[in-house]
């Protein structure tokens, strides 16, 4: 069954969040030290929250579209469905990451939904979706969830794309269910060096110029990954107790040239659907699930933002068998949110991808 769901978060809960945000204790820190997130970035979001943001703003923007919940596999599905006023046009499922949400494509909406059937679900554990119910959700499992949505809603042909966690789940969704995934689109492809020297034989400048960002990402940046795919409940009892901790721990992967009203909405819907814990966990089920070791098949395309993760192509070859679309979307676009960021060029972009299948 699919239900109609509209948000309606309740007063006391925002009530009870600006209490805990006029509360806060701000950490200290070692001026020029650069050891995180720092203090001044923290201060200001909370003051923002606190004191700015309207939430019922958001609440709105988002009830202004068509969305629904559905029960796949033992676990609630959340999503929006924003059909095009053209009968024939391809369906298109959007997939989110962490520590983003389907606010992720709110700027996106208009402009594909004048070529394509949207679905835009909340990932197991994330948003509106709830926390996830038992263990086992990786990016297989919803990938196969997002193949039933997809039957569910009667769509037979279809394309997926995806940023982040979405972009390892969306060319599994072309794994799953090839004979109705007709392309997906990513704005990252996450392949990495297998440890065969081999590998690193035919290298361009430009693809070791891409390790190296690689390198220090993962020596300067990667702790959340350790740690989410580790010890995640460690975590959880502070981000579901501290809002400012809460947007303090995802504003590391929020680029700082976003604007802080996107960096709040991703983190107020953590914080009002009690989510943050949950999400975590996604890294934590990734770590120990099978791999798959045979490439997919089903065409895939590539845009990257400038800034954001290189992906290299020799790495993606070996695990994607189709690509038939590589690129880094002109200037100025840049990081990683480019639904949000760059959101014509994105989208002229998954729009040219899909006509060209």
């Amino acid at each position: 069954m699919i239900h109609p769901y509209r948000i309606e978060i309740p007063q006391a809960d925002l009530d009870g969040l600006a209490a805990r945000l006029r509360l806060t204790r701000f950490a200290d820190e070692i001026p020029g030290a650069d050891q995180g997130v720092a203090v001044d970035r923290v201060r200001r979001l909370v003051t923002r929250w606190r004191d700015g943001f309207d939430w019922r703003a958001v609440e709105a923007r988002l009830n202004a579209y068509p969305q629904f919940v559905t029960e796949i596999d033992g676990q609630d599905i959340h999503f929006l469905h924003v059909r095009s006023a053209d009968p024939d046009a391809l369906p298109l499922i959007l997939t989110h990451g962490w520590p983003g949400s389907i606010a992720e494509y709110l700027r996106a909406i208009e402009p594909l939904s004048r070529h394509f059937h949207l679905v835009i679900p909340s990932l197991p554990g994330y948003g509106f979706s709830g926390p996830a119910k038992e263990l086992g959700w990786n990016n297989q499992r919803i990938a196969r969830a997002w193949a039933e949505l997809m039957a569910r809603l009667g769509y037979t042909r279809y394309g997926a794309a995806g940023n982040d966690a979405g972009s390892m789940i969306s060319p599994e969704i072309g794994r799953v269910d090839p004979e109705h995934v007709v392309g997906v689109h990513v704005t990252q492809i996450f392949s990495f060096p297998s440890g065969d020297p081999a590998e690193f034989a035919n290298l361009t400048e430009e693809d070791r110029a891409g390790l190296a960002v690689l390198d220090w990402f993962w020596k300067e940046k990667g702790a959340f990954n350790v740690l989410q795919s580790q010890q995640p409940q460690t975590l959880a009892h502070a981000l579901a107790d501290s809002p400012a901790g809460l947007v303090g721990w995802l504003a590391q992967l929020f680029d700082e040239d976003l604007d802080d009203d996107f960096v709040l909405t991703n983190a107020a819907i953590y914080w009002l659907t009690g989510t943050a814990a949950s999400s975590l966990r996604l890294y934590w089920e990734n770590a120990r699930a099978e791999p798959v070791k045979e490439p997919t098949t089903v065409p895939l395309g590539l845009a990257m933002g400038e800034g954001d993760f290189k992906s290299i192509r020799p790495f993606a070859e070996r695990d994607h068998a189709n690509i038939v679309s590589w690129k880094t979307l002109p200037a100025p676009t840049h990081g990683h949110y480019t639904a949000h960021t760059a959101t014509e060029a994105l989208t002229d972009d998954l729009r040219a991808f899909f006509a060209g299948l």
